[in-house]
């Protein structure tokens, strides 16, 4: 199964790279070039460039490279063809796929993203102008939400009636069913899945609508809280509600904001906070952490993080490491739901944020402050409390610190903690906390890496080793040339020839690049090392000038022709032959070298050069 290579060129012409990457990466232009922090291993000086012009991308730190189409599949973790429709979408392009059953079956989710937004656009007139959405639109008010912010996140109302929408939009059974709109009750009549609830739309990242999420009015029957079933197109564990609208504040901040319900996401935005999000209905997975970390490092907790039990802390720090982000959580006030405190006290719902604390360490305050410390008895039972907590974290450096924390909080010797947590601790009292583990002391902590990521395990041994042996003369002109042949083509190749380059993997690559117009086409055409060193001078900035670099070639390798014919000479019965030879490179070296250069010595020296080459000499 694939799609046309027509299409899949029509949609690499169509898409802007800076803008797709840029949705994850704040690119900064310096050049001809943008720069950001790579967005597939931790760093913290940019080393992550971007060609607008090629449409390629090159990270000096891990090697990671590619166009459009490999971005999206690394940041997205899609198969070819998955990129290519994620970024044809952008585009408004229609594939065309070599298989007649796949082009069914993407016809089919189509039709099912184009019931949802049917549905979408039907329940948000509902609540804006039915008559039946009074009771609705009061409630909205009450929380504070305006038309504005109706309009704005597309709320919707489903009346309290059996089949409304399914009269309304007319769609064919399966489509109702499979898009999670409805279904056929006992007389296979369609009925709606929505009655009676107020309505938040759920789009994916791009700003598709999936599914909704539904709210019972106040003294309303049935779960306060329904969303809809997963299907071809919506799966919970992977979509966060709200990113469609936050993606772009939470790259610029390098900071998630992870609430538990819809109406805390609007609540952030109203208090100038527009990068929270929420899962829908379901726990944090670590889908949702590989989906964050394509556009932040730091993720903030926005909810009881404490409450979710053990298990759910040994998920986090697990996806702390897995996914190289840090944890944090927000001490908001208790019993307070994220979207009054905006509503009510913004300053203090940003102040929460911006003072947000690691997960161990909230945890930890959390178990010592609950914990009474009048007595000795009382302060050891609080120090085992924590101590159970601690325990949990994989890193011995990182538990060792909180030990001092306990230490100075309990007034218990940093050396009697040590020994109590190499033991193992004991069943935590009452005091707060869960039951701890042992130490787990063979895994190691943090290192700023990450070793998982796509584009470490697809710079292999193999394209590392090429990397290195290019970076000897990355600084050279032989790359330099490379560098200028991306954007002075036909200036370069009027001289470039292969004599003037000593490196073979240069020489390999020059002679991709001379084969291929594109730079696309030279790296698919290259052998990996060469298609490294390609990609990287595509997206390197140059501002030298294409003569001065064909200069500092010729100089170069007429310096290598002259070695060459001394050892010669010396070598042969007859060394006067190669004098004539001889003193002519060594005058056209001397005058490319001077202020007065000419066409004329270029031309000659160029020919001169090319002749043992030709001869096989």
């Amino acid at each position: 199964m694939g799609i046309l290579d027509e299409d899949i060129q029509r949609v690499r012409e169509a898409t802007d790279i800076v803008a797709v990457i840029g949705e994850h990466v704040q690119l900064k232009r310096v050049g001809r070039r943008w720069q950001g922090l790579c967005p597939f291993h931790g760093e913290k000086s940019p080393s992550f460039s971007v060609n607008a012009e090629e449409g390629l991308y090159y990270c000096f730190g891990c090697q990671a490279k590619g166009d459009a189409i490999t971005f999206v599949r690394e940041i997205e973790r899609l198969d070819f063809v998955g990129a290519v429709e994620r970024l044809a979408g952008r585009a408004g392009i229609t594939l065309r796929y070599t298989d007649a059953n796949e082009q069914q079956n993407r016809r089919k989710r189509a039709e099912l993203y184009d019931a949802v937004e049917a549905a979408v656009a039907w329940y948000h007139d509902r609540l804006l102008s039915g008559p039946d959405a009074g009771e609705a639109r009061r409630y909205l008010r009450s929380r504070g939400f305006d038309g504005d912010d109706v309009r704005a996140y597309r709320l919707g109302w489903a009346p309290d009636a059996w089949d409304t929408l399914a009269k309304a939009l007319k769609l064919p059974d399966q489509i109702l069913v499979d898009a999670g709109l409805g279904f056929l009750n006992r007389n296979h009549r369609q009925t709606d899945a929505f009655r009676g609830r107020l309505l938040f739309p759920i789009f994916d990242v791009e700003g598709r609508a999936l599914g909704f999420g539904g709210r019972i009015l106040p003294g309303g029957d049935g779960p306060k809280y329904k969303n809809s079933a997963e299907n071809a197109i919506y799966n919970k564990s992977k979509v966060l509600y709200g990113l469609n609208w936050a993606k772009a504040e939470i790259v610029q901040a390098d900071e998630a904001i992870v609430c538990e319900g819809y109406t805390d996401v609007i609540g952030f935005a109203k208090a100038g906070v527009g990068r929270a999000v929420a899962t829908c209905g379901t726990a944090l997975t670590d889908e949702h952490f590989r989906v964050l970390r394509s556009f932040a490092r730091r993720i903030v907790l926005a909810f009881d993080a404490d409450a979710a039990g053990q298990n759910a802390a040994e998920r986090f720090y697990e996806w702390e490491q897995h996914h190289d982000v840090d944890v944090v959580v927000a001490a908001l006030p208790a019993g307070v739901d994220p979207g009054d405190l905006a509503r009510e006290d913004p300053a203090a719902l940003a102040a929460a944020v911006a003072d947000a604390v690691p997960f161990l360490e909230f945890r930890v305050r959390r178990v010592l402050a609950a914990a009474p410390t009048a007595t000795a008895e009382q302060r050891a039972r609080a120090a085992e409390a924590a101590l159970a907590v601690v325990a949990e974290h994989p890193s011995p450096l990182v538990r060792d610190q909180y030990l001092m924390t306990i230490a100075d909080r309990t007034g218990i010797d940093p050396d009697l903690l040590r020994t109590q947590a190499a033991a193992g601790p004991r069943p935590a009292p009452s005091a707060g906390g869960g039951r701890g583990r042992d130490g787990r002391d063979g895994r190691d902590g943090r290192d700023g890496r990450r070793g998982d990521s796509p584009s470490g395990r697809r710079s292999g041994g193999r394209d590392q080793a090429a990397a290195r042996r290019a970076g000897s003369s990355i600084d050279g002109p032989e790359v330099e040339a490379l560098r200028l042949l991306v954007t002075h083509r036909d200036d370069m190749l009027e001289w470039l020839s292969e004599p003037l380059f000593a490196d073979e993997l240069v020489l390999s690559a020059f002679r991709s690049m001379r084969a291929h117009a594109s730079v696309l086409a030279a790296t698919e055409a290259a052998d990996p090392g060469a298609a490294e060193l390609i990609q990287r001078a595509a997206v390197e900035d140059t501002e030298s000038e294409p003569i001065d670099v064909i200069d500092l070639l010729l100089v170069e390798a007429g310096r290598r022709e002259l070695r060459r014919l001394d050892a010669a000479a010396r070598n042969s019965d007859d060394p006067l032959q190669y004098a004539r030879t001889i003193g002519s490179v060594k005058l056209l070296v001397e005058e490319l070298q001077s202020e007065h250069r000419s066409v004329e010595a270029r031309e000659q020296l160029l020919a001169l050069l090319r002749q043992p080459a030709e001869g096989g000499g």
